[in-house]
Parts: C-alpha cells; structure tokens; sequence
C-alpha cells in the first residue's frame, strides 16, 4: 500500500522536521547536516528512506548529492495534506529559520567569491573557453531588438557586443565588484547600456520590459535555475526570446573547487525541462566542444502564451 509507506517514512520527528525544510529549499547533504546538527550517517539513514518512499527527490551531480521535497503526484499531494499541521510547531518554525539564514550565507559566500575574482574573471573564464568565442557566437544567434537584458552580466564583456543589435542593454550582477569592473568598459558613448545590482531570483525589471533576455555561463551557480527562468518569462514580452548558455552535464569536481559551480553542467533533457515549467518554448540547441573537454550547449527559446 503507497499510503503506508508515506505514513511509515513520516512516522518520525527528524523525518518530519527534514521534509518541513526541504519542502522550501533544495540543500546538499552537508548543507543538511549543518542545519540539524547530527551526524552524517544519521542524516543519510533518514534521507534514504524518504526518498525510497517517493517523498523526496534525489538531484546527483558528480560528487554530491541535493535532496528536496516531490511537489507533485501522489506524494506531493500527500505531503502537502499534513502540511498545515506543522504550522503550529515551535521546532518547525525555528528549523526554517536557520535554514533561511544558511540559504543567505551561502548567497553571500557566493557574492563574496565573485566579488574577490572579479579582476581576474576574463582571465578564468578564457582559461575555460580556450579560443572559442562564446560572445560572438550569442551575437550571430540574435536579432536586432529594442531591449536586451544580460542575466549575470560580469564584467560586462558581452554588453558591448549586446548593444550593437538592442537599442537599449541592461546589464544585472549581484556582484558590485563585477559591476565596477564592467563600468570601467564603457565610455559616454555607451549611453544605451545600463547597469543594475540585483538578484537574479528577483529581477530588478519590470513585467514584459524585455525583448531578449540572455544568461551566459552563470546558470550552473544558481541554486534554483528553474526560479530564475520563471522571473525571466516575467520580464519578456510575448515572443521574447531566452537565450542559456552553459555547459553539458561533466563531471569535473574541479571546476566546482575553483569557479563555485553549484551544477555541473546540464542535460539537453534537464534544460528542456527548464524551460518547460517556465513557459518557453525551445526553439533550438546547438553545441559545442571546449578547450576542458566540456561541452556547451547554447540554447534558444521562445516565451510561450
């Protein structure tokens, strides 16, 4: 019986306390550890027999392991019927408490880290790409529009390339120190280019401002791209275009140890799905080989009405 095997992985304090706090956040196994202070195993044991009921979803990539709550089908429906018991429950409360202040920090830690790089950014990014020219290659696959937006623009490399095809460029970092050093590209001249600080998870834009929206080579550090693509489909207008550059699913831990990538690339099916649950329409992929042995895929896709 399905309902017995929800009710048995429910039927404990930990198991209850863990599916509260992943109902609201995905969190890698250490992540988790640190929040409940228990040891590893422990925690382990747990996630092992809600996830073998169906209450939790595994995300592997590479090395590590991020779990969080189904939301949809059978469990998700489940789940979501007790929720509303844990609303009166101290201890609940106080779990997603710390988790929002661990979820915070580790949002700082990453500002912090691009923040410290941001000099040497073009330096590590070519490191990567080799001689491939990954800007050129987003510019060959566009049109000319009224209004361009980069998502996670850096140091502002590809706005200059962005502005020869829009009539006005908007350029977001959650990072000041990328930011300084993306003003330091442009002139009086660049009248058309604007630079906002903000989070990607909540643009700093209006709705249906955009024409094109474009996010390069930053997907695979967030925590919640499918988030980030919602608050895209936000700010385009109908038909906008959403252009995703990043890598095909790899598997070099290095590349998490040195550039703080959360992902490890992505599937063509994990990007398709993406966009799916957002609200566009893919209109191609095409992919390429890199200088690391890493493929990236470019993807090109249509807001849906």
């Amino acid at each position: 019986m399905i309902c017995l095997a929800y009710f048995k992985a429910m039927a404990d304090e930990t198991r209850l306390r863990l599916i509260n706090i992943l109902h609201h956040h995905e969190l890698s196994v250490n992540e988790i550890v640190t929040l409940m202070d228990m040891g590893q195993s422990r925690i382990s044991r747990h996630l092992k027999v809600m996830t073998d009921s169906g209450i939790l979803n595994c995300r592997r990539d590479g090395a590590w392991a991020f779990y969080s709550a189904v939301a949809d089908g059978d469990a998700g429906r489940f789940v979501e019927c007790i929720r509303f018991l844990f609303q009166s429950e101290d201890v609940l409360a106080r779990d997603l408490e710390k988790a929002a202040v661990l979820v915070k920090e580790r949002r700082i830690k990453s500002t912090n880290f691009f923040n410290a790089i941001a000099s040497e950014w073009n330096y590590l990014q070519q490191k990567v790409l080799g001689d491939f020219d990954l800007n050129q290659t987003i510019f060959d696959c566009i049109d000319a529009c009224r209004y361009a937006v980069d998502l996670g623009c850096g140091t502002g490399e590809l706005l200059l390339r962005l502005e020869k095809k829009a009539e006005f460029v908007v350029g977001i970092d959650s990072s000041r120190k990328m930011l300084d050093q993306a003003q330091k590209l442009f002139s009086d001249n660049n009248r058309n280019i604007e630079l906002r600080l903000g989070e990607l998870e909540h643009l700093p834009m209006g709705d249906s401002e955009a024409d094109l929206a474009v996010i390069s080579m930053v997907m695979h550090h967030l925590a919640d791209p499918e988030k980030v693509a919602l608050e895209v489909f936000r700010i385009l207008k109908k038909d906008g275009i959403f252009v995703i550059a990043d890598f095909e699913k790899h598997t070099n831990e290095e590349m998490r140890k040195k550039y703080g990538d959360r992902w490890l690339g992505f599937s063509k099916e994990e990007i398709r799905t993406i966009l799916n649950n957002s609200g566009f329409k893919k209109r191609e992929i095409k992919t390429f080989h890199l200088k690391q042995s890493i493929n990236l895929n470019l993807t090109i896709a249509r807001k849906k009405q």
